[in-house]
């Protein structure tokens, strides 16, 4: 696996690839790499020639009061896992590499990302879609995998992306999940052992409002606050329970099929984010 640490060395090597008429599959991360990272690599495998990772703990991403020195960082396990995955390259840049003073531009989906997380985490989509808007100019990679356990992160870059006539093409797999249904993330690791147990009733609250939504014998404000309810009675508190349609993650409607609930909450250190995505049949 080639380490690059530079824009500039970057850019050569896709050019490089492009020459060769090499496809590029591109993954974005925080680092401290996990088994859902480890999915995305193996998925990427299948779309391209050549896989590149990068690790880059995104200042511009979090807000105040928030994790960014704590992040956790796992340089040397992240390395290794990677290797053992198959991957071509990875780019770890500085951030002096990647907001170059003055730093004065930032990529913005309006409305969007105020939303939901968005809403709590004022400008924290800002961060991401600049950060990634810059990682792909530089790369121009063929594909861009993202995990859709972030529904609403994939939605933004997914718009993002097709608003700019980006020709990266967006992928998004599946979340992965503990055995108990726990989705994987970096953040799972701020969980005390206690809270470890409790934490897999996110997703059982997710899955009991899908099938409210399919029986169609309770109103969706109802349906919303039994989960809330229910995420506090175990110990969660809830930042957003919300029922969407996917396309622009607005309040869904009677008519509407295409459906996302999206969910998070705060168990101890940890602010868990999940959802489900699926087809209404009505």
């Amino acid at each position: 696996m080639i380490e690059i640490h530079d824009i500039a060395a970057l850019k050569a090597w896709s050019a490089e690839r492009h020459k060769a008429n090499k496809t590029i599959a591109f993954v974005p991360t925080m680092g401290n790499l996990h088994s859902g990272h480890m999915s995305l690599i193996d998925h990427a495998q299948t779309l391209a020639d050549e896989v590149v990772c990068s690790i880059f703990v995104n200042p511009t991403q979090f807000g105040e009061n928030e994790d960014l020195d704590a992040y956790p960082k796992t340089l040397s396990d992240d390395i290794d896992k990677l290797k053992a995955h198959g991957c071509h390259v990875l780019f770890i840049p500085s951030a002096h590499d990647m907001y170059p003073q003055p730093d004065l531009t930032r990529v913005t989906v309006h409305h969007m990302s105020t939303l939901h997380c968005g809403a709590t985490r004022p400008g924290h989509f800002n961060g991401v879609t600049t950060v990634v808007l810059k990682l792909v100019n530089a790369l121009q990679p063929h594909f861009a995998i993202f995990g859709l356990k972030d529904f609403q992160q994939y939605t933004i870059l997914k718009t993002m992306l097709s608003d700019l006539f980006v020709p990266t093409q967006i992928v998004g797999v599946e979340t992965g999940r503990a055995e108990d249904g726990l989705a994987h993330s970096s953040r799972n690791g701020y969980l005390t052992a206690l809270e470890r147990e409790t934490a897999p009733c996110l997703y059982a609250t997710l899955c009991t409002a899908r099938q409210h939504l399919e029986a169609g014998i309770k109103p969706v404000y109802e349906i919303v606050r039994e989960a809330k309810e229910f995420l506090m009675e175990n110990g969660l508190t809830p930042d957003y329970f919300s029922i969407c349609r996917q396309i622009d993650l607005e309040p869904a409607t009677e008519q509407d099929t295409e459906l996302v609930i999206l969910a998070a909450a705060y168990l101890g250190r940890a602010r868990l984010i999940d959802n489900l995505h699926f087809h209404l049949n009505r």
